[in-house]
């Protein structure tokens, strides 16, 4: 990510959550999203990333539009052009904790880490009707979009998650942030609610599975709305003047924290009833309508 070393004095901070807001299914980005965030930066402003992601797992086209920094894994970390300047992993004891409750329930999961994203064993399996039903959506995204749909893009999809999970055996649980996780069973959001509440923030998470559920896990006090204070103060700029977009429940706390909160089109009615403004679907300009509407561009 490279950074506006000097922004204008009357610019404003934006935050931009990536899955549901910059990109769609996986990999589609509207063209008008790029032109919006590139000009927003041209015209003086600063544009953050806000994303439920691994820095690690950025996707290059999302990467290659530009922005100032960004705050990864749900609030964990942030970084201030290329410098981390946000870091909260979980202690080894609660990632251990995570860890039993995913055991002992049989649940499927995913350990992020600042680089990498770690699945369990059994995962993929599961995830083979979300994988098939994520290709075709993008296939309509991509004819919505008029672009290519030549490709096989079950196959793209397949390769595009084996590159991106690592088996659980490789990772450092004293560098792990969050987890996620998905179940067969429709009720594992509130039973994990119930279960990990008193010390972990459990929120719905945002895969469209054919069925079952799936949710976020962070530990309490670490989330969007967190990290943003934090570089804002970094930054000396005021959260009245700074705006958020996004469309998943990762995004409830940037739209406490920030003066101007911004809900997609395709985001939960509920979640659009606590934001300031709500915008137009993913790959129908959202993005670029509401810097339109705000005077960004």
């Amino acid at each position: 990510m490279d950074a506006v070393t000097s922004p204008a004095s009357c610019s404003r901070t934006v935050f931009v959550d990536v899955d549901g807001t910059i990109l769609e299914h996986g990999s589609v980005i509207a063209p008008s999203t790029v032109t919006a965030i590139r000009g927003a930066r041209a015209n003086g402003h600063l544009v953050y990333l806000c994303t439920g992601r691994a820095e690690g797992d950025i996707h290059p086209a999302v990467r290659d539009i530009g922005f100032d920094g960004g705050i990864t894994n749900g609030g964990a970390f942030a970084t201030i052009g290329s410098d981390l300047v946000v870091s909260h992993t979980m202690p080894r004891a609660e990632v251990d904790r995570l860890v039993g409750y995913f055991v002992d329930h049989g649940i499927h999961y995913f350990l992020q880490s600042h680089d990498h994203i770690f699945a369990s064993e059994g995962v993929f399996a599961m995830m083979g009707e979300f994988v098939r039903l994520r290709a075709a959506r993008r296939e309509e995204d991509l004819r919505h979009l008029g672009q290519d749909t030549t490709v096989d893009l079950l196959d793209a999809v397949m390769a595009d998650a084996a590159e991106r999970y690592r088996p659980l055996a490789e990772a450092d649980l004293d560098a792990i942030a969050k987890a996620v996780f998905i179940s067969e069973a429709s009720d594992t959001v509130s039973r994990a609610q119930a279960g990990l509440g008193d010390r972990f923030h459990v929120i719905p998470g945002s895969m469209p599975l054919p069925g079952g559920s799936n949710g976020e896990i962070a530990p309490r006090g670490v989330n969007k709305g967190s990290a943003i204070v934090e570089v804002l103060a970094l930054l000396g700029r005021s959260a009245e003047d700074a705006v958020g977009i996004g469309d998943s429940w990762n995004d409830a706390e940037m739209f406490e924290v920030v003066g101007t909160s911004v809900a997609m089109g395709n985001a939960d009615p509920d979640l659009q009833a606590r934001a300031d403004r709500i915008t137009t679907s993913v790959l129908d300009d959202g993005v670029w309508n509401a810097f339109v509407e705000l005077g960004l561009v």
